[in-house]
């Protein structure tokens, strides 16, 4: 599954780019699997995993960790202040 992911504000400066375009491995299809997909990569992507980081597929806020995911979703990922 292929999913573009765009990054703001904090997010985005934290891990150096506003968007990118990401091949999933299998068993990631919810925002709660995206969220540690990402910050299995270290380093600064573990700001991803801050309380009150928040996650829109689509363009609709997803309602929580479990919220699907599908091959070719737009995830925005923003501070809850944003």
């Amino acid at each position: 599954m292929r999913v573009r992911v765009l990054y703001f504000a904090d997010a985005r400066e934290a891990v150096g780019r506003a968007e990118e375009w990401l091949d999933l491995p299998p068993g990631v299809a919810t925002v709660g699997a995206l969220r540690e997909h990402l910050c299995a990569r270290g380093g600064a992507w573990t700001v991803l995993s801050r309380r009150g980081t928040r996650f829109a597929v689509n363009r609709a806020v997803a309602p929580g960790a479990n919220a699907a995911i599908c091959d070719g979703d737009e995830v925005a990922v923003f501070p809850a202040i944003s």
